[in-house]
């Protein structure tokens, strides 16, 4: 077990709830239509686990290249800083989940539309791919994204749309421009789960040639932009449950803005490594979240 340590710290268990969060959004809204397939939902569950392990493994060979991750990061100490692997373990790695996103998300396509090749499969398997390539180029190669302040708009279309909006595709082989709503509520809190990890490494990063968002526009100005995407998450789950309403069921949602207040104290009273908590809250309230408001079309 001590042997698979590093490699689980590195899959960083604490962001995986977030990642499910679209999928469970989504695949929740096609079943309140009558149309759900429990293989596609495990596969599509499968797939985006897949994909954000190997975002989180490429994104710490990615700052442990730069030197980013150093004595000076207040977040968990990663295992190449540690010594506990190298970055060949790294590269060999992030090739092996390279290849189970690829295998993953081409039996999803397959399984959904039961043919590799039709418009729609390829629509997929595009989006796919462009989801592998996002989750290397965050911070490895020359010119990587979330060193140009970036990443919350990557993280607002992969783990927002892309996410509820295919798992819905999957199960209805339609679009729907209601879900459109859930969904950029669901990118705006995914956002700000990033948000919260680089307002806590805001020094570090700006030492490091890092520029994230609230490197660029100053911490206090990064709480105020944090305030606004959980305060745009919540307006648009408002919004859908005005236009669409269903019963107070659509009201679900709202259980957690107790939640999300107290996580905005925290943010707004605490810096630095007394954040590093909020990661974990604010992913399992996202979920939470998403679980409520799907529920709540039923």
């Amino acid at each position: 077990m001590k042997k698979l340590q590093p490699y689980i710290r590195s899959f960083r268990l604490r962001t995986l709830p977030l990642s499910v969060s679209g999928i469970l959004l989504g695949t929740l809204f096609a079943y309140s239509e009558g149309k759900y397939d429990n293989r596609i939902f495990l596969l599509a569950i499968t797939t985006t686990l897949c994909l954000q392990i190997l975002s989180n493994l490429a994104n710490e060979l990615g700052d442990a290249l730069k030197g980013t991750d150093n004595n000076n990061r207040l977040g968990p100490t990663r295992s190449i800083q540690a010594g506990l692997l190298t970055q060949n373990d790294f590269r060999h790695l992030i090739a092996g989940f390279v290849i189970l996103s690829l295998l993953s998300g081409t039996s999803l396509v397959v399984l959904s539309f039961r043919n590799l090749f039709c418009y729609k499969s390829l629509l997929l398997l595009l989006t796919g791919g462009s989801a592998i390539l996002a989750a290397l180029k965050y911070t490895l190669g020359k010119n990587p994204y979330g060193y140009r302040g970036l990443g919350d708009l990557f993280v607002f279309l992969f783990f927002g749309l892309l996410s509820t909006l295919g798992a819905y595709f999957l199960m209805t082989h339609t679009l729907s421009t209601t879900l459109l709503l859930p969904a950029c509520s669901l990118g705006l809190l995914c956002a700000a789960v990033l948000n919260v990890n680089n307002i806590r490494d805001i020094e570090n990063d700006k030492i490091c040639g890092k520029y994230t968002l609230p490197v660029k526009i100053g911490e206090k100005n990064a709480c105020i932009y944090h305030t606004c995407l959980i305060t745009g998450a919540l307006s648009g789950n408002i919004i859908y449950t005005a236009l669409t309403y269903n019963g107070i069921s659509a009201f679900l949602p709202l259980l957690t803005l107790p939640l999300f207040l107290i996580h905005l104290r925290i943010m707004w009273t605490n810096s630095g490594k007394k954040l590093d908590s909020q990661l974990k809250f604010l992913s399992l309230t996202t979920l939470a979240f998403s679980l409520l408001w799907g529920i709540g079309q039923h």
